[in-house]
């Protein structure tokens, strides 16, 4: 390993569909007992859909400083199903399932090797600069419609 490559942040990317994107479980993300804190995995959700976004092409921080507009998350539905303990190695997969006009509706699952930990259903609503519904650049809904098929590379 070179020096170059440990100073580069980590970034997840697509197995046809799915978003991946790993993690470990550090002491700041757990309880007393060593159990992740619940809203730690919405914390771990986020960092993955960002970095999904960035990995499809749309540079979402440029798009915020030059207009004002970005996501914010309208809806979570989420069932936790097991929990994830300190040092635990863990994969979100994130799977576009829907696309609206103003909106993407996004499956993330929280895994630690074949099991399924957390499951959420996850709306962000693209908004205007003035906070209010605003339609996503058509370019955007293209790479999204292309990740929904069959990954970034779809045509």
């Amino acid at each position: 390993m070179t020096a170059s490559s440990l100073d580069t942040p980590y970034r997840g990317g697509f197995i046809g569909a799915d978003h991946h994107y790993a993690l470990t479980v550090y002491f700041e993300d757990t309880d007393a007992a060593g159990i992740v804190y619940y809203a730690n995995y919405l914390k771990f959700m986020e960092r993955a859909r960002s970095d999904m976004i960035r990995a499809c092409g749309i540079d979402l921080a440029g798009e915020l400083r030059a207009t004002g507009r970005t996501y914010a998350v309208a809806d979570v539905a989420i069932k936790y199903r097991k929990p994830a303990f300190l040092g635990d190695d863990l994969l979100v997969v994130s799977t576009v399932e829907q696309l609206r006009g103003v909106s993407v509706v996004i499956q993330q699952r929280v895994m630690r090797g074949g099991q399924v930990l957390t499951d959420a259903m996850v709306t962000a609503a693209f908004l205007s600069a003035d906070q209010r519904p605003h339609r996503q650049p058509s370019e955007w809904v293209d790479r999204f419609r292309a990740i929904a098929k069959a990954g970034p590379d779809a045509s």
